[in-house]
């Protein structure tokens, strides 16, 4: 599927691919792969979420909608603090060396870009933080809209995780969890749609934020059961690591992280765009 045309003008888009139902499955396959690859760096990105969440809940523990809406803020964003994952599945791609350095490399290369007055370009690397910026509105959106249905029907008022558990979660009916289980769907739903491809495709090629949003809303269109499927896989893998004390985490985050990055490469077509290559200095040093 090519460009497509908006009521304004044409806007250009990569292609997009028509997979199978259970293709995810090969890309979660080919992440092991990469982990295995390079086992200390993927893992070191996990163990860094699980530690910013452990912060969050020493912090918020006692105060649940604040500690509620920091960690969907920081698992909404999650596909931004993937973007060294994706660099490094493109770099094993490419049988590039990777080193500590690619992720150095990648970080930096937003605030250079900033810094070189780059930031202004549409198709500019801190198109990434613009998009992570969105991503993090789109989360705090979710908290308030949360936090008024609990406080309009809870019995009582929800104070801490406690609170929620006894009074929401385990309540006798059962219907206010079921409300609050069926807003935060329809609400994700979207947030789903223009991130799924967006983050690995800004990465990649010179492209605009919308450009690569609305790409994304392709992929799903293009595919609704095989991105159903996926967003299933993500949910899961995404419980896994918060039922486990943020500890699953370490092995989620790298798992989702590296799948995206082969999500997008089997999905869209964007060679017609122009690439968005790392300083050379990333490519030097030792595949570990």
């Amino acid at each position: 599927m090519p460009g497509i045309l908006t009521p304004a003008a044409t806007v250009p888009l990569p292609t997009v691919r028509s997979i199978r139902i259970l293709q995810p499955l090969e890309w979660l396959a080919l992440a092991w792969k990469d982990i295995c690859r390079v086992p200390l760096l993927s893992l070191a990105h996990g163990a860094f979420l699980m530690l910013i969440g452990w912060g969050i809940l020493v912090l918020g523990h006692n105060r649940f909608w604040l500690m509620a809406g920091a960690l969907s803020g920081f698992l909404i964003v999650g596909p931004v603090l993937a973007t060294s994952l994706y660099a490094i599945s493109r770099a094993l791609e490419r049988g590039e060396a990777v080193s500590w350095r690619t992720v150095r490399t990648t970080w930096a290369a937003w605030q250079q870009a900033r810094s070189s007055g780059a930031g202004s370009d549409p198709g500019g690397y801190w198109c990434l933080v613009r998009f992570g910026l969105l991503l993090a509105l789109a989360a705090t959106g979710w908290v308030l809209v949360s936090a008024s249905l609990i406080t309009l029907y809870a019995p009582v008022r929800i104070a801490t995780p406690v609170d929620f558990i006894v009074h929401v979660v385990l309540a006798p009916d059962g219907r206010l969890f079921a409300m609050w289980l069926a807003l935060g769907s329809v609400l994700a739903a979207p947030i789903f749609a223009s991130s799924v491809v967006a983050m690995p495709l800004l990465l990649d090629r010179r492209i605009s934020v919308y450009q690569a949003v609305l790409t994304s809303w392709l992929v799903v269109m293009e595919n609704p059961l095989a991105m159903a499927w996926w967003a299933g896989w993500i949910v899961l893998f995404t419980l896994l690591g918060l039922a486990s004390l943020l500890i699953g985490l370490v092995a989620v985050m790298p798992m989702l992280g590296h799948a995206s990055w082969h999500a997008y490469r089997d999905l869209v077509d964007a060679s017609a765009f122009a690439a968005r290559d790392l300083s050379a200095s990333a490519q030097e040093g030792r595949v570990l």
